[in-house]
């Protein structure tokens, strides 16, 4: 790596570049539709435990039926209870899009895709590295491809960003390489 100076108190590597490489438009990533990615993705990896509530419900359904205990206080609790879960997790990624530490998320980055990495650029000498082995997984959405790095962190990336239909080709082959997309 090229070592490119920008202050005297911080230096910065230039990441080298595959020529071969997807390129990418500048995009940031909306508050709004961090929001519903990660709400999205939180139903779809916790949707085994929604059987609890629906558990509680039809055991306290059969228990009220037989007359051994007859109550309505369990429909309540379990109600509010899953209402309150799901609100404690839009708090907290709302939260996320606040908070000075995640502000890098929300920042407007180039992408430089190869098997190799995805090279995320915030200029032409300022970027980072994100190797293929950090990302959980990946799916194709109906206007973008997104990557899930964990419960709260996605990259999105819409198909507006990529210049041609070839590099979304290119991108959408590596994913499954990388066995992120299913064939």
């Amino acid at each position: 790596m090229a070592k490119v100076s920008v202050n005297k108190h911080q230096p910065v590597y230039q990441m080298p570049t595959n020529p071969a490489a997807v390129r990418t438009k500048k995009y940031a990533l909306p508050t709004q539709k961090y929001i519903s990615l990660a709400m999205r993705y939180f139903f779809k990896t916790q949707l085994k435990w929604v059987l609890i509530p629906v558990a509680l419900i039809l055991i306290n359904a059969v228990i009220s039926l037989t007359g051994v205990y007859p109550n309505l206080w369990i429909y309540i609790t379990v109600v509010v209870a899953s209402i309150l879960y799901v609100l404690f997790w839009l708090i907290q990624f709302t939260g996320i899009t606040q908070l000075a530490q995640y502000k890098p998320m929300f920042e407007k980055f180039s992408y430089e895709i190869d098997n190799r990495q995805i090279l995320m650029k915030l200029n032409q000498k300022e970027g980072s590295v994100m190797k293929w082995e950090q990302i959980l997984d990946g799916y194709k959405d109906k206007d973008a491809y997104v990557l899930v790095i964990s419960k709260g962190q996605f990259l999105y990336l819409p198909f507006s960003i990529f210049t041609s239909e070839h590099d979304i080709k290119v991108f959408e082959r590596i994913l499954k390489q990388k066995d992120l997309l299913k064939a």
